[in-house]
């Protein structure tokens, strides 16, 4: 009976749906790609790829994920053709990282001399 699992094969994969869970650092870039079922979440489409093994920094409790670069919650279910995003914790506060390069010699709002003729 090999032909009758060899059709449940067929109809699990045109059932899968495409996903890519991609993660970014400074060294590292990783995308993979895996065919999940209908009904799949953000968090088990990470688990499925196996990045959280082979990139052990990665922690779903502490990172943030998305979808093209729209934060989601984890137990968001995956649709054909997402991407899914793993986050990079903050290093700094942006608001306070905003407020130090504005604050720099040399920048914000400073009166410039017209030349008049």
């Amino acid at each position: 009976m090999p032909s009758k699992d060899k059709d449940k094969d067929k109809d699990k994969e045109k059932d899968a749906l495409h996903v890519e869970v991609v993660y970014a650092a400074p060294k590292t870039q990783v995308a993979i790609e895996i065919h999940a079922r209908p009904g799949t979440t953000v968090a088990q489409a990470i688990r499925q790829s196996g990045i959280l093994e082979r990139l052990p920094e990665i922690s779903l409790a502490r990172n943030r994920v998305g979808i093209f670069g729209e934060t989601t919650s984890l137990d968001r279910q995956v649709c054909a053709g997402d991407r899914v995003e793993i986050y990079r914790p903050l290093i700094a506060d942006p608001k306070e990282a905003r407020r130090l390069r504005a604050s720099a010699p040399g920048r914000g709002t400073q009166d410039k001399k017209k030349k008049t003729d």
